[in-house]
């Protein structure tokens, strides 16, 4: 009982500390009833799937819970076992062999040979403080619709996997949509039948991290997959607003009509263009690189014939309509190396579209690290010149237009970017060094709250508590004062949240941690972040 006490049973997750409840929604839509603004990839998906986090009202009474771990449980929680024996860095938690066969709606998908995580099983219980299919509160903004997040996953991940860091937005007023992305990088996912297509599951596909023209090939594949989702997912958006019909097989109610989701009818800031922000995470943050570039750059005359895209919607489409320079974008511990297949490094030298000529420039483009990720030196340097105005550039340097938001909070790692931080602290602080991952999260909260204040977007007050400004709150949450401009300050005004100089080559010895100078190695960083296979021994 000693090693579970360490690893907090039943683990939960803190209040959010917006002045708004936070309701979710699930939603699976088939791929037939949306527009595709892009060809279809191989294999063909029969449906999209994504969470909805939205600022709701407060229910009269108190709701069912909501469960972290997504239904069918057993299922998934199989898949985090399976996920989590493919890392060398926790093998010593894995231990007893079991032998398990999945089933979904009475059909035998696949049996599943792994180890038993005992104190995974505690997942079973935790909640997310949210509201399941709650009230949509209606938006005080001056449009008179909420703001929209779209945020992708990194491998691993599930639309499940940053709860905490999504409904801390949302509780600020924000709608986040977060895909359930079925390229192989989820543990599990299941895609429900539809008509004339039976359920089936997407498993977790282990991919080596070794930069070869197979490994290249294969993250082109996952790429293709992920930018399709984002393209129908974007298209739903649209009808979802404008209350046009869609089968939700989700649905509490009759899936065959809006059910749950027409209350988000005409309210949502999806039809203006560039008022859509995107986010990701490692690969998640990849693809929403690989998604503005490749929509925003569609219809360029100057691609070499090397060059093949794998997102290609016509200049007439809604998505090109929607995304332009003044797109706001969100980048958490990118992972840069499926940006540079060869099939596609041309595109990887065409700077961001904020840096059009008549674009903001990287006054709307943040870009946070986890100190682990900060220690990969090859990577960082990717990373500084993909958000910057020239990549083609070694050394980035600032030309017409402001740069980027780069920052760093120190003893973190990539998983303290994740709920897996905050649901197992002793296991990351033991396995990876890192202290605080709720801090993290509120660090990465404000960021990227600020930055969509300063490019026009209506989001509530940063809380004092969150903002740790002692002089202004007695210390009892709830209480909210202006603007959070320390957050993006480059001043050390906010401890332990350093702030990075693109022309700089100095990395090492600005780090706080020198235990995870280690994950300097790429494959070895990957394993610490994503906790996947390697193709080492």
């Amino acid at each position: 009982m000693s090693f579970l006490s360490h690893l907090n049973p039943a683990p939960s997750f803190p209040s959010y500390t917006g002045p708004y409840a936070v309701g979710t929604t699930d939603v699976e839509i088939p791929a037939a009833e949306l527009p595709s603004p892009s060809s279809t990839p191989v294999p063909a998906l029969s449906t999209v799937t994504f969470r909805i986090f939205y600022p709701c009202e407060v229910p009269p009474k108190p709701a069912k819970p909501v469960y972290w771990l997504p239904d069918p449980q057993h299922d998934y929680l199989g898949a985090y076992v399976r996920f989590l024996g493919a890392s060398r860095r926790l093998s010593a938690f894995l231990r007893s062999g079991v032998s398990t066969v999945w089933h979904y709606h009475g059909h035998q998908l696949l049996t599943f040979h792994g180890r038993n995580i005992p104190f995974l099983r505690i997942l079973s219980y935790t909640t997310i403080p949210v509201v399941r299919n709650a009230s949509l509160l209606q938006p005080p903004t001056k449009t008179k619709r909420w703001p929209v997040m779209v945020f992708s996953h990194g491998l691993g991940g599930t639309k499940n996997a940053y709860s905490h860091l999504l409904g801390s937005i949302s509780s600020h007023g924000v709608v986040v949509i977060a895909p359930d992305h079925r390229d192989g990088s989820a543990p599990l996912s299941l895609v429900r039948a539809t008509p004339g297509s039976p359920p089936r599951p997407v498993e977790y596909r282990s991919i080596s991290h070794k930069q070869t023209s197979e490994v290249e090939e294969a993250r082109d594949g996952q790429l293709q997959i992920r930018l399709w989702e984002l393209g129908l997912i974007h298209e739903a958006l649209l009808k979802i607003d404008r209350g046009e019909p869609l089968m939700n097989t989700l649905a509490e109610k009759s899936p065959e009509t809006m059910g749950d989701l027409a209350m988000f009818s005409s309210t949502l800031d999806v039809q203006a263009p560039g008022r859509i922000s995107w986010s990701g995470h490692s690969f998640g943050a990849a693809t929403v690189v690989q998604l503005v570039k490749s929509v925003f750059y569609t219809s360029s005359k100057d691609a070499p014939s090397s060059y093949q895209p794998l997102f290609e919607p016509s200049t007439s489409s809604q998505i090109a309509h929607q995304i332009t320079p003044s797109s706001s974008v969100m980048l958490l511990d990118l992972w840069t190396m499926p940006l540079l297949s060869k099939s596609t490094r041309w595109l990887n030298t065409l700077p961001l579209p904020c840096y059009a000529p008549d674009g903001p420039g990287g006054r709307n483009v943040i870009a946070v690290l986890s100190e682990a990720f900060f220690k990969w030196g090859s990577n960082l340097n990717q990373l500084k010149r993909t958000v910057s105005e020239d990549p083609s550039l070694d050394k980035p340097v600032a030309k017409n237009h402001p740069a980027p938001y780069v920052f760093y909070p120190v003893t973190s790692a990539h998983l303290s970017q994740s709920d897996f931080g905050i649901l197992f602290p002793w296991l990351t602080r033991k396995a990876f060094k890192a202290e605080d991952p709720a801090r993290t999260l509120r660090l990465n909260t404000r960021a990227i709250l600020e930055v969509m204040r300063r490019n026009g977007v209506e989001v509530a007050d940063t809380s004092a508590i969150d903002m740790e400004d002692a002089s202004t709150h007695d210390g009892v949450p709830g209480g909210q004062i202006g603007q959070d401009w320390r957050i993006l300050q480059k001043d050390g005004s906010v401890a332990g949240w350093v702030a990075l100089d693109l022309g700089s080559r100095k990395h090492r010895e600005e780090a706080a941690n020198d235990e995870t100078a280690e994950t300097a190695d790429p494959m070895e960083a990957v394993v610490q972040g994503e906790v996947s296979k390697t193709t080492s021994s």
